[in-house]
This record gives structure tokens, C-alpha cells and sequence, in this order.
């Protein structure tokens, strides 16, 4: 059986080294009433594995969107994501 990990949202997200790795974050009540972000796990994943999972959480929204449950917003356009990465660098 695996493990089940509850996460608010994700946090930081970086790329290094070909490596995707981000936070799995839940929020906690801070003492000025601000939530705080408190880091539950890191995952790291190949960039390949990434993009793969990307592609999956977009086709559950979609699906979300045709059934009702969410509604689309417009935003604006986004910029199209490089065919090769370019290197190293922060993502959020």
C-alpha cells in the first residue's frame, strides 16, 4: 500500500540539472494571521517525468471544465515553453 500525503499547493519549484524538484506545501496558521507555507515534501522528477505529469494534471482540468466543476477565466497569453531547456535556473 502506499503512503498517502496530504499538501495545500505547491510551493517553491526549481530546475537544476535536468532535475525538477518542488515543495509540497500545506498552510498553517501564523501568529499576524497570515497563513505560513510549511514544506511537507520534496519531490524531484526528471524534467521528461515532469512535463509527462504536467500533461496529465492539464487533461484532468480540461475534463474538470467539460463537466462543470471549474470554470475557465481568461487570461492573457501565456508564453509558449521552450522545445530545449536553457539551462539552469528558478521556475517560480
Amino acid at each position: 500500500m502506499a503512503n498517502e500525503l496530504f499538501a495545500d499547493t505547491v510551493g517553491r519549484i526549481d530546475f537544476a540539472a535536468g532535475v525538477v524538484r518542488f515543495e509540497l506545501v500545506s498552510l498553517e496558521p501564523g501568529e499576524s494571521g497570515q497563513n505560513r507555507m510549511d514544506v511537507r515534501q520534496r519531490v524531484a522528477m526528471p524534467l521528461e517525468g515532469f512535463l509527462s505529469a504536467l500533461s496529465t494534471m492539464s487533461n484532468l482540468v480540461n475534463k474538470l471544465v467539460e463537466a462543470g466543476v471549474v470554470r475557465q477565466t481568461p487570461t492573457a497569453a501565456a508564453p509558449e515553453a521552450a522545445a530545449e531547456p536553457k539551462g539552469k535556473g528558478k521556475v517560480n
